[in-house]
Protein backbone atom coordinates (compact mmCIF):
# COMPACT_ATOMS: atom_id res chain seq x y z
CA UNK A 1 0.00 0.00 0.00
CA UNK A 2 0.95 3.72 -0.75
CA UNK A 3 2.45 6.14 2.07
CA UNK A 4 0.53 8.43 0.47
CA UNK A 5 -2.45 7.35 -1.21
CA UNK A 6 -4.15 8.75 -4.32
CA UNK A 7 -7.65 9.49 -2.23
CA UNK A 8 -7.85 9.69 1.47
CA UNK A 9 -11.52 8.90 1.87
CA UNK A 10 -11.39 7.50 5.38
CA UNK A 11 -9.70 11.08 6.01
CA UNK A 12 -12.90 12.59 5.00
CA UNK A 13 -15.30 10.66 6.91
CA UNK A 14 -13.54 9.45 9.84
CA UNK A 15 -14.84 12.82 12.01
CA UNK A 16 -18.12 11.59 11.30
CA UNK A 17 -18.49 7.53 12.41
CA UNK A 18 -20.70 8.37 15.15
CA UNK A 19 -23.10 10.65 13.57
CA UNK A 20 -22.99 7.72 10.36
CA UNK A 21 -23.40 4.94 13.01
CA UNK A 22 -26.11 6.69 14.48
CA UNK A 23 -27.43 6.74 11.28
CA UNK A 24 -27.45 3.79 10.34
CA UNK A 25 -28.84 2.65 13.31
CA UNK A 26 -32.00 4.50 13.10
CA UNK A 27 -32.49 3.05 9.83
CA UNK A 28 -31.75 -0.40 11.29
CA UNK A 29 -34.36 0.39 13.88
CA UNK A 30 -36.75 1.68 11.07
CA UNK A 31 -36.73 -0.94 8.81
CA UNK A 32 -37.71 0.82 5.58
CA UNK A 33 -34.73 0.06 3.52
CA UNK A 34 -36.28 1.13 -0.18
CA UNK A 35 -37.85 4.34 -0.85
CA UNK A 36 -38.11 5.33 2.76
CA UNK A 37 -38.10 9.14 4.11
CA UNK A 38 -33.88 9.35 3.93
CA UNK A 39 -34.31 8.84 0.19
CA UNK A 40 -37.26 11.36 -0.35
CA UNK A 41 -35.47 13.93 1.36
CA UNK A 42 -32.32 13.57 0.03
CA UNK A 43 -33.98 14.58 -3.44
CA UNK A 44 -35.52 17.82 -1.60
CA UNK A 45 -32.43 18.45 -0.07
CA UNK A 46 -30.20 17.78 -2.91
CA UNK A 47 -32.35 19.73 -5.25
CA UNK A 48 -32.01 22.82 -3.23
CA UNK A 49 -28.31 22.52 -3.00
CA UNK A 50 -28.22 22.22 -6.83
CA UNK A 51 -30.39 25.39 -7.30
CA UNK A 52 -33.00 22.55 -9.56
CA UNK A 53 -36.57 21.74 -9.29
CA UNK A 54 -36.40 18.41 -8.93
CA UNK A 55 -34.26 15.49 -8.21
CA UNK A 56 -34.39 11.70 -8.54
CA UNK A 57 -31.92 9.35 -6.71
CA UNK A 58 -30.69 6.25 -8.96
CA UNK A 59 -28.62 3.18 -7.94
CA UNK A 60 -25.82 4.33 -9.59
CA UNK A 61 -24.36 7.44 -12.62
CA UNK A 62 -24.67 5.33 -14.94
CA UNK A 63 -28.20 4.06 -14.71
CA UNK A 64 -28.31 7.68 -14.40
CA UNK A 65 -27.44 8.42 -17.78
CA UNK A 66 -29.16 6.06 -19.60
CA UNK A 67 -32.65 6.21 -17.27
CA UNK A 68 -32.55 9.94 -18.53
CA UNK A 69 -31.54 8.88 -22.29
CA UNK A 70 -34.64 6.52 -21.50
CA UNK A 71 -37.00 9.53 -20.47
CA UNK A 72 -35.87 11.73 -23.41
CA UNK A 73 -37.21 8.78 -25.80
CA UNK A 74 -33.28 9.00 -27.42
CA UNK A 75 -32.67 5.78 -29.07
CA UNK A 76 -32.00 3.68 -32.49
CA UNK A 77 -30.90 6.53 -35.04
CA UNK A 78 -29.98 9.39 -32.66
CA UNK A 79 -26.67 10.38 -32.16
CA UNK A 80 -25.72 12.51 -28.73
CA UNK A 81 -22.09 13.68 -29.03
CA UNK A 82 -19.72 13.38 -26.70
CA UNK A 83 -15.76 13.46 -25.87
CA UNK A 84 -13.67 10.27 -25.98
CA UNK A 85 -11.81 11.83 -23.29
CA UNK A 86 -14.28 10.29 -20.42
CA UNK A 87 -15.25 7.34 -18.57
CA UNK A 88 -16.50 4.67 -20.43
CA UNK A 89 -19.62 4.75 -18.66
CA UNK A 90 -20.81 8.07 -20.74
CA UNK A 91 -20.60 6.49 -24.18
CA UNK A 92 -21.68 3.42 -22.72
CA UNK A 93 -25.28 4.21 -21.74
CA UNK A 94 -25.36 5.87 -25.34
CA UNK A 95 -24.73 2.60 -27.25
CA UNK A 96 -26.83 0.59 -24.77
CA UNK A 97 -30.01 2.92 -25.69
CA UNK A 98 -29.29 2.26 -28.87
CA UNK A 99 -28.20 5.58 -30.21
CA UNK A 100 -24.96 6.32 -31.83
CA UNK A 101 -22.35 8.11 -29.75
CA UNK A 102 -20.37 10.91 -31.38
CA UNK A 103 -16.84 11.53 -30.09
CA UNK A 104 -15.13 14.94 -30.25
CA UNK A 105 -12.03 16.21 -29.18
CA UNK A 106 -10.89 18.31 -26.22
CA UNK A 107 -9.75 21.97 -25.43
CA UNK A 108 -5.99 20.26 -24.16
CA UNK A 109 -5.70 23.14 -21.96
CA UNK A 110 -8.85 22.67 -20.07
CA UNK A 111 -9.66 18.73 -21.08
CA UNK A 112 -13.34 19.26 -21.42
CA UNK A 113 -15.10 19.44 -25.20
CA UNK A 114 -14.06 21.79 -27.51
CA UNK A 115 -16.58 23.78 -28.74
CA UNK A 116 -15.86 24.51 -32.33
CA UNK A 117 -15.89 20.16 -32.58
CA UNK A 118 -18.85 20.06 -31.60
CA UNK A 119 -20.58 22.92 -33.61
CA UNK A 120 -19.13 20.87 -36.39
CA UNK A 121 -20.31 17.49 -35.95
CA UNK A 122 -24.05 18.58 -35.14
CA UNK A 123 -26.37 16.92 -37.88
CA UNK A 124 -30.10 16.61 -37.94
CA UNK A 125 -29.90 13.56 -36.49
CA UNK A 126 -28.24 14.90 -33.42
CA UNK A 127 -30.83 14.89 -30.20
CA UNK A 128 -28.55 15.87 -27.60
CA UNK A 129 -24.82 17.35 -26.36
CA UNK A 130 -23.29 15.62 -23.28
CA UNK A 131 -20.51 17.48 -22.46
CA UNK A 132 -18.23 16.42 -18.93
CA UNK A 133 -17.46 18.54 -16.32
CA UNK A 134 -14.20 16.41 -16.33
CA UNK A 135 -11.68 16.49 -13.28
CA UNK A 136 -14.23 18.54 -11.46
CA UNK A 137 -13.88 21.62 -14.11
CA UNK A 138 -16.86 22.91 -15.40
CA UNK A 139 -17.50 22.39 -19.31
CA UNK A 140 -18.20 25.98 -21.13
CA UNK A 141 -21.96 25.51 -20.68
CA UNK A 142 -22.42 28.84 -22.72
CA UNK A 143 -20.92 28.22 -25.81
CA UNK A 144 -22.63 24.93 -25.58
CA UNK A 145 -26.20 26.20 -24.63
CA UNK A 146 -25.60 28.42 -27.50
CA UNK A 147 -25.76 26.31 -30.21
CA UNK A 148 -29.19 25.21 -30.33
CA UNK A 149 -28.76 21.43 -29.55
CA UNK A 150 -30.59 19.90 -25.73
CA UNK A 151 -27.72 19.68 -23.47
CA UNK A 152 -27.42 16.74 -20.72
CA UNK A 153 -24.58 17.45 -18.40
CA UNK A 154 -22.36 14.47 -17.08
CA UNK A 155 -21.53 16.28 -14.03
CA UNK A 156 -20.42 12.96 -12.28
CA UNK A 157 -17.05 14.54 -11.28
CA UNK A 158 -18.39 17.71 -10.46
CA UNK A 159 -20.78 18.33 -7.79
CA UNK A 160 -21.07 21.28 -5.98
CA UNK A 161 -18.76 22.69 -8.89
CA UNK A 162 -20.89 26.37 -9.37
CA UNK A 163 -23.01 27.07 -12.34
CA UNK A 164 -23.61 23.07 -13.31
CA UNK A 165 -26.93 22.15 -14.20
CA UNK A 166 -28.09 25.12 -14.97
CA UNK A 167 -27.98 25.01 -18.51
CA UNK A 168 -28.17 22.04 -19.67
CA UNK A 169 -32.54 20.15 -19.68
CA UNK A 170 -30.73 17.90 -16.95
CA UNK A 171 -27.59 16.58 -15.53
CA UNK A 172 -26.44 13.22 -13.54
CA UNK A 173 -24.20 12.41 -10.95
CA UNK A 174 -22.15 9.47 -9.59
CA UNK A 175 -21.64 8.86 -5.58
CA UNK A 176 -19.17 6.71 -6.67
CA UNK A 177 -17.15 6.31 -3.08
CA UNK A 178 -14.10 8.49 -4.74
CA UNK A 179 -16.28 11.50 -6.22
CA UNK A 180 -16.53 15.14 -4.11
CA UNK A 181 -19.92 13.60 -3.00
CA UNK A 182 -20.10 10.61 -2.08
CA UNK A 183 -21.98 7.31 -0.76
CA UNK A 184 -20.43 4.47 0.64
CA UNK A 185 -21.15 1.89 -1.73
CA UNK A 186 -23.01 2.85 -5.23
CA UNK A 187 -25.37 5.70 -6.21
CA UNK A 188 -26.10 8.12 -8.79
CA UNK A 189 -29.10 11.09 -9.52
CA UNK A 190 -30.99 12.68 -11.95
CA UNK A 191 -31.90 16.50 -11.78
CA UNK A 192 -33.85 18.65 -14.11
CA UNK A 193 -35.55 21.58 -13.94
CA UNK A 194 -38.39 20.27 -16.11
CA UNK A 195 -40.81 18.70 -13.74
CA UNK A 196 -42.54 16.65 -16.51
CA UNK A 197 -38.92 15.39 -17.12
CA UNK A 198 -38.11 14.26 -13.67
CA UNK A 199 -41.29 12.84 -13.19
CA UNK A 200 -40.76 10.38 -16.02
CA UNK A 201 -37.04 9.20 -14.40
CA UNK A 202 -38.60 8.72 -11.25
CA UNK A 203 -41.14 6.41 -13.12
CA UNK A 204 -38.30 4.68 -14.80
CA UNK A 205 -36.31 4.08 -11.95
CA UNK A 206 -39.59 2.34 -10.04
CA UNK A 207 -40.65 -0.68 -12.84
CA UNK A 208 -42.42 2.51 -15.10
CA UNK A 209 -44.66 2.83 -11.95
CA UNK A 210 -45.72 5.34 -9.53
CA UNK A 211 -47.17 2.88 -7.17
CA UNK A 212 -46.34 -0.56 -8.05
CA UNK A 213 -49.83 -1.61 -9.13
CA UNK A 214 -50.14 0.84 -12.99
CA UNK A 215 -47.35 0.34 -14.93
CA UNK A 216 -47.03 2.99 -17.84
CA UNK A 217 -43.71 2.36 -19.34
CA UNK A 218 -41.10 -0.24 -19.74
CA UNK A 219 -38.67 0.53 -16.51
CA UNK A 220 -36.24 -0.40 -14.39
CA UNK A 221 -35.01 -1.25 -11.09
CA UNK A 222 -32.89 1.37 -9.96
CA UNK A 223 -33.53 3.59 -7.14
CA UNK A 224 -31.13 4.87 -4.56
CA UNK A 225 -30.35 2.48 -1.52
CA UNK A 226 -32.35 3.93 1.32
CA UNK A 227 -28.80 3.44 3.60
CA UNK A 228 -27.05 4.96 1.04
CA UNK A 229 -29.64 8.50 0.97
CA UNK A 230 -29.10 8.53 4.58
CA UNK A 231 -25.58 8.49 4.55
CA UNK A 232 -25.53 11.62 2.02
CA UNK A 233 -27.64 13.44 3.83
CA UNK A 234 -24.73 13.83 6.27
CA UNK A 235 -21.76 14.58 3.92
CA UNK A 236 -24.18 16.93 1.50
CA UNK A 237 -23.75 19.41 4.79
CA UNK A 238 -19.77 19.10 4.16
CA UNK A 239 -19.47 19.03 0.89
CA UNK A 240 -18.80 22.71 0.72
CA UNK A 241 -15.81 22.36 3.34
CA UNK A 242 -14.59 19.79 1.43
CA UNK A 243 -14.44 20.80 -1.95
CA UNK A 244 -12.66 24.34 -0.35
CA UNK A 245 -10.79 21.89 0.76
CA UNK A 246 -9.94 20.58 -2.51
CA UNK A 247 -9.04 23.95 -4.10
CA UNK A 248 -6.99 24.82 -1.07
CA UNK A 249 -4.88 21.69 -1.67
CA UNK A 250 -4.11 22.37 -5.62
CA UNK A 251 -3.31 25.78 -5.13
CA UNK A 252 -0.66 24.52 -2.64
CA UNK A 253 0.59 22.49 -5.28
CA UNK A 254 0.57 25.28 -6.92
CA UNK A 255 2.66 27.25 -4.66
CA UNK A 256 5.25 24.52 -4.08
CA UNK A 257 6.55 24.87 -7.77
CA UNK A 258 4.59 21.69 -8.90
CA UNK A 259 3.61 23.51 -12.05
CA UNK A 260 7.64 24.40 -12.90
CA UNK A 261 7.83 20.57 -13.42
CA UNK A 262 5.02 19.26 -15.11
CA UNK A 263 1.57 21.26 -16.81
CA UNK A 264 -0.68 21.77 -13.86
CA UNK A 265 -4.79 21.29 -14.35
CA UNK A 266 -5.84 24.79 -15.14
CA UNK A 267 -7.71 26.73 -12.30
CA UNK A 268 -10.45 28.59 -12.51
CA UNK A 269 -13.15 29.87 -9.20
CA UNK A 270 -15.75 27.16 -10.54
CA UNK A 271 -13.08 24.21 -10.50
CA UNK A 272 -13.81 21.57 -7.77
CA UNK A 273 -10.86 18.97 -8.17
CA UNK A 274 -12.57 15.98 -8.33
CA UNK A 275 -9.07 15.00 -9.76
CA UNK A 276 -5.64 16.69 -9.92
CA UNK A 277 -4.36 15.59 -13.57
CA UNK A 278 -1.03 17.29 -14.69
CA UNK A 279 0.39 16.49 -17.93
CA UNK A 280 4.12 15.61 -19.25
CA UNK A 281 6.30 13.62 -21.73
CA UNK A 282 7.98 12.47 -19.02
CA UNK A 283 4.96 10.73 -17.18
CA UNK A 284 6.19 7.44 -17.28
CA UNK A 285 9.53 8.29 -15.62
CA UNK A 286 7.36 10.21 -12.73
CA UNK A 287 5.40 7.84 -12.23
CA UNK A 288 7.62 5.24 -10.95
CA UNK A 289 9.56 7.90 -9.41
CA UNK A 290 6.17 8.37 -7.32
CA UNK A 291 5.59 4.55 -7.00
CA UNK A 292 9.28 4.23 -5.86
CA UNK A 293 8.26 6.76 -3.13
CA UNK A 294 5.57 4.83 -1.85
CA UNK A 295 3.05 7.73 -3.16
CA UNK A 296 0.28 6.82 -5.90
CA UNK A 297 -0.36 8.00 -8.98
CA UNK A 298 -2.75 6.75 -11.82
CA UNK A 299 -3.55 7.96 -15.37
CA UNK A 300 -7.12 8.35 -17.51
CA UNK A 301 -8.75 7.48 -20.65
CA UNK A 302 -5.31 6.03 -22.03
CA UNK A 303 -7.37 4.44 -24.67
CA UNK A 304 -9.65 7.02 -25.36
CA UNK A 305 -13.28 5.89 -26.27
CA UNK A 306 -13.23 6.20 -29.83
CA UNK A 307 -10.71 3.61 -29.66
CA UNK A 308 -12.67 1.37 -27.44
CA UNK A 309 -12.93 -2.66 -28.73
CA UNK A 310 -16.19 -2.04 -27.52
CA UNK A 311 -17.36 0.80 -30.10
CA UNK A 312 -15.04 -0.10 -32.89
CA UNK A 313 -17.96 -1.02 -34.97
CA UNK A 314 -18.80 3.04 -34.65
CA UNK A 315 -15.23 3.56 -37.47
CA UNK A 316 -13.09 5.65 -35.50
CA UNK A 317 -9.40 5.56 -36.36
CA UNK A 318 -6.50 6.92 -34.59
CA UNK A 319 -5.77 10.25 -35.24
CA UNK A 320 -9.02 11.34 -35.64
CA UNK A 321 -8.87 12.85 -32.20
CA UNK A 322 -5.62 14.32 -31.69
CA UNK A 323 -5.70 16.81 -28.68
CA UNK A 324 -7.40 13.89 -26.97
CA UNK A 325 -5.00 10.91 -27.91
CA UNK A 326 -2.43 13.20 -27.22
CA UNK A 327 -3.39 14.21 -23.37
CA UNK A 328 -4.32 10.57 -23.25
CA UNK A 329 -0.45 10.11 -23.67
CA UNK A 330 0.55 12.48 -21.05
CA UNK A 331 -1.74 12.61 -18.57
CA UNK A 332 -1.28 11.61 -14.78
CA UNK A 333 -3.12 12.31 -11.08
CA UNK A 334 -0.83 12.85 -8.02
CA UNK A 335 -2.46 12.81 -4.41
CA UNK A 336 -5.47 15.28 -3.13
CA UNK A 337 -8.32 14.88 -0.86
CA UNK A 338 -9.19 17.54 1.67
CA UNK A 339 -7.05 18.30 4.58
CA UNK A 340 -4.33 16.71 2.63
CA UNK A 341 -0.96 17.29 4.86
CA UNK A 342 1.04 19.96 3.50
CA UNK A 343 4.08 17.63 4.47
CA UNK A 344 2.57 15.17 1.93
CA UNK A 345 2.35 17.19 -0.94
CA UNK A 346 5.67 18.83 -0.34
CA UNK A 347 6.90 14.96 -0.25
CA UNK A 348 5.17 14.58 -3.61
CA UNK A 349 6.52 17.62 -5.40
CA UNK A 350 10.46 16.66 -3.93
CA UNK A 351 10.01 13.01 -5.38
CA UNK A 352 8.80 14.58 -9.18
CA UNK A 353 11.47 17.41 -9.07
CA UNK A 354 13.95 14.53 -8.58
CA UNK A 355 12.10 12.55 -11.53
CA UNK A 356 12.56 15.35 -13.92
CA UNK A 357 15.83 16.29 -12.75
CA UNK A 358 15.44 19.96 -11.98
CA UNK A 359 16.96 21.46 -9.09
CA UNK A 360 15.82 22.53 -5.68
CA UNK A 361 13.99 26.36 -5.26
CA UNK A 362 16.44 28.44 -4.13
Amino acid sequence: MSQIPLIDVKAQYAPLIPELEARFREILEGGQFIRGPHYWAFQEEAAAYLGVSKAVGVANGTDAIVILLDALEIGPGDEVICPAFTFYATAESIARRGATPVFVDIDPATMNVDVEDVAAKITSRTRALMPVHLFGRPAPMKELASLGVPVIEDAAQAFGAPGVAQLGIASTYSFFPTKNLFCLGDGGLVVSNDDELADRVQMLSFHGSRDKTEFDFVGYNSRLDELQAGMLRIFLGHLDEWNRGRREVAARYAELGLGELVELPQDEPGHIYHLFVCRSPERDRIRAALTEAGIASAVYYTTPLHLQPALRFLGNEPGSLPNTEHVAEENFSVPLWPGMPAEAQERVVEVVRSAVGVGARA
